[in-house]
């Protein structure tokens, strides 16, 4: 099935996508079983990224960036669901945390930080989820006090990406415990600061690649120009910025999906069962057609939604109701397809299995399907009630 025209894409644009798809098929594909294997890539594919350019491309040139806009970032996402890469953390880094640096950051704080985070010389994170608390941030126990030019923060962060190797950590923890979620600030700690430790890189059952950890904060003495904002706000800076995060959640979920769906059908075009390609059987081609159809539908709401982030329009709900939909279309995609497969589907060196492990997460991290549908559910009890 002929896909349907992008119409949000330049030519500039196109031109970026083939630099990142070679990027992404000479610089990663090779190597990401390996990556796997060792549970994390290597920091120095964050500087060759760095060097082409991969990495925080909105950013403005007078923070360091190339001046380009957010659809280059979303491009980088989709090349590397392209070929399966769940690995290089690139997006969280440029999507994710960079904005927050951007938009709350001192002058001072993010001319250190930013251009660096372009150039790959330091790996950005962020920390919110704590061993006792997952989507309930106002609940997080991570404290820190005011102690002069500093502040004292201590406490523990549990399934942090990119953890494992990150210079630059938002860290999300209580200002004023006895205030709920107006209590809660956003520090930037940096990764060579006494009394910060990070923990076991966690093994988990999919996206093997992606390294993820345990941050430990002892007491560690942060500047106070540190502090991005103003103090207790940390919660509503948290919230303005979870729509971008679900859309980047929509973005990539999107893009795995077309490419699961490429690669079975290569694999059942060449499988050959009862002297016959197992395409050829109607089970399969009824399979594949509704599958398509659903990728369609999906790649038409993401780009809708892309459209209305980049105008300013796309509300929590929204985003709320993409994440939901596109991470849910990605699981029924690659159970799907994995049954196409046969047994070969279940053997970890055929990439629709590893997409099948990877996906499971989406419909949990940046908030859980659940969290999602009471979101959208609030929205339409409220238009309902007006």
């Amino acid at each position: 099935m002929k896909a349907a025209p992008r119409h949000l894409f330049s030519p500039e644009h196109d031109a970026f996508r083939e630099q990142v798809r070679r990027f992404c098929e000479r610089e990663i594909a090779p190597h990401h079983a390996e990556w796997e294997q060792a549970h994390g890539v290597p920091r120095a594919l964050w500087r060759q990224a760095g060097d082409n350019g991969l990495l925080c491309c909105w950013l403005p040139e007078a923070l360091g960036g190339p001046g380009a806009d957010l659809l280059f970032d979303f491009i980088v996402s989709e090349e590397l669901g392209r070929i399966g890469a769940t690995g290089p953390g690139f997006p969280l880094h440029s999507v994710i945390v960079a904005p927050y640096l951007a938009a709350h950051g001192t002058p001072e704080l993010r001319q250190a930080l930013l251009p660096a985070m372009v150039r790959g010389e330091r790996i950005a994170a962020i920390a919110m989820t704590e061993p006792g608390t997952g989507s309930d941030v106002a609940a997080i126990r991570t404290s820190a006090q005011r102690e002069g030019d500093h502040y004292v923060l201590s406490g523990q962060k549990t399934f942090i990406t990119n953890g494992h190797h990150a210079d630059v950590i938002v860290v999300a923890c209580k200002t004023e415990p006895d205030q709920g979620a107006h209590g809660v600030s956003l520090l930037v700690v940096e990764g060579d600061m006494p009394g910060f430790s990070r923990g076991r890189n966690l093994h988990k059952i999919g996206q093997h690649a992606q390294d993820t950890a345990e941050l430990f904060f002892d007491q560690v003495r942060v500047p106070a120009s540190h502090l991005l904002g103003e103090q207790g706000q940390g919660f509503r800076y948290l919230m303005q910025k979870l729509a971008q995060e679900r859309l980047l959640v929509s973005v990539q979920c999107q893009a795995r999906a077309e490419a699961a769906l490429a690669w079975t059908i290569d694999y059942v075009k060449e499988r050959q069962a009862f002297r016959q390609r197992v395409a050829d059987f109607q089970n399969t081609r009824f399979k594949l057609a509704a599958v398509a159809t659903d990728i369609a539908a999906g790649r038409a709401y993401c780009d809708q939604l892309i459209a209305q982030h980049l105008a300013g329009e796309l509300d929590a709900a929204q985003a709320a109701a993409g994440k939901l939909w596109h991470s849910e279309l990605l699981g029924r995609v690659t159970d799907e397809c994995l049954q196409l497969f046969g047994g070969y589907g279940y053997m970890a060196e055929y990439p629709i299995a590893r997409a099948w492990t990877d996906a499971r997460i989406e419909r949990i991290y940046a908030g859980t399907s659940e969290i999602m549908k009471e979101i959208v559910a609030r929205e339409l009890l409220d238009e309902r009630k007006s």
